[in-house]
């Protein structure tokens, strides 16, 4: 009798985070720590995996702004949209110690989320115009230049670390919330449920319609996949398609790798074919005909007519060494941490050997997912 009593006393609970609320706030979670150390500690070959995780936010914020509009009743928008006098009563609250509860997000709450849900969205925006700018990659990089992308690059930094801020404040809030409020947020976010509690005003009832999120998420999702490939397949701008020359493939790549052109300003260019005599210890003198024909071809195609950050991070050669790139200051720091011993392995052979690790080292572009540094070079 006792028992029965005891367990007639248990407090109710209530369905409060459904589970498509809860599969975002998880995933959401792992993808953003995903491209926040990518992006903040990883190194330069590891851009692929932050941008899988930059997709897997921009699928996540898409899915949580359609299922904002036909989820269950605490996960749709219109129950914590309040006016800014509500948050600021609730902020007089927490000054005076008063605490009133809420089956949902509280005034402070529901901000946070509307301004997390905007901070993400910016930040996958500016790190699309930065993928198609720096990197001539993705739907952007047809019309978007290396000086946007640089410039755009400092913006993406700064939402991220505006959303590390935001995170930090949505952390403290659990915290306040937990502490003062006597609420379980965690659990609730893994189980759904919240004690019911009769003085707490309900929401009116919204049942949840997964069928209608699901074609809306199929429709919005393959609209933009068709766009992002449709955009992505265009060339980069500022980067010509012309094959490099046969002439030159052959009299250079002879010796050693054929430098994309790109990599040279054409002052480099005159410098290196004008003294083949000397050519870096060795005697690599040409027909004059050839050699003019290939200082025109490389001053057509130098740096000066390129827009990639190949192009641009090393035209800025080092005074001492002015016909080296592996001399230049970007060269130097991007490689800073591979030991000489690397590059004098077989699998490399020398500093310059950059097809060795950089599969696309042809074509200029140099992009980070394409680096692979050779098994018989790594120490």
């Amino acid at each position: 009798m006792m028992e029965s009593n005891y367990l007639n006393t248990k407090p109710s609970t209530i369905q409060v985070w459904d589970l498509g609320v809860r599969i975002f706030h998880w995933a959401l979670l792992a993808a953003v720590i995903v491209a926040a150390m990518t992006g903040f500690f990883g190194s330069p070959d590891s851009l692929q995996i932050h941008l899988i995780a930059g997709v897997s936010i921009s699928l996540l914020v898409l899915f949580r702004l359609i299922w904002g509009f036909s989820g269950s009743t605490y996960a749709r928008f219109r129950t914590f949209l309040f006016s800014p006098d509500k948050v600021r009563g609730r902020i007089q609250e927490m000054l005076t110690g008063r605490h009133t509860r809420y089956l949902g997000h509280n005034p402070l709450g529901g901000w946070m989320i509307f301004a997390l849900l905007a901070c993400l969205t910016l930040i996958v925006c500016t790190g699309s115009v930065v993928l198609g700018g720096v990197f001539k990659q993705g739907p952007l990089a047809f019309v978007t230049s290396f000086a946007t992308g640089r410039f755009v690059q400092e913006i993406h930094q700064i939402f991220a670390f505006g959303l590390v801020g935001l995170v930090g404040l949505h952390l403290a809030g659990v915290a306040y919330e937990t502490v003062f409020g006597k609420e379980k947020l965690v659990s609730a976010m893994i189980s759904g449920n919240k004690p019911d509690s009769s003085d707490v005003p309900a929401p009116p009832f919204a049942r949840a319609r997964p069928f209608v999120a699901l074609i809306a998420f199929v429709v919005f999702g393959m609209a933009g996949t068709v766009g992002v490939a449709s955009f992505a397949a265009r060339p980069g701008l500022g980067v010509p398609t012309a094959a490099v020359d046969p002439l030159y493939a052959k009299e250079c790549g002879a010796c050693h790798f054929a430098y994309h052109p790109s990599m040279g300003t054409a002052a480099l260019w005159d410098g290196i074919l004008s003294h083949l005599d000397q050519h870096f210890g060795e005697d690599a003198s040409l027909p004059e005909a050839t050699r003019t024909k290939l200082v025109a071809y490389l001053k057509e195609n130098s740096s000066e007519h390129w827009d990639t950050r190949v192009s641009h991070v090393l035209a800025t050669a080092n005074p001492k060494e002015p016909l080296r790139f592996t001399a230049t200051r970007f060269w130097t720091r991007m490689h800073r941490e591979i030991p000489d011993k690397a590059f004098a392995s077989k699998a490399v052979g020398f500093k310059g050997a950059c097809n060795a690790c950089h599969s696309d080292a042809k074509t200029g572009l140099f992009a980070p997912q394409n680096i692979e540094i050779p098994e018989g070079a790594r120490l």
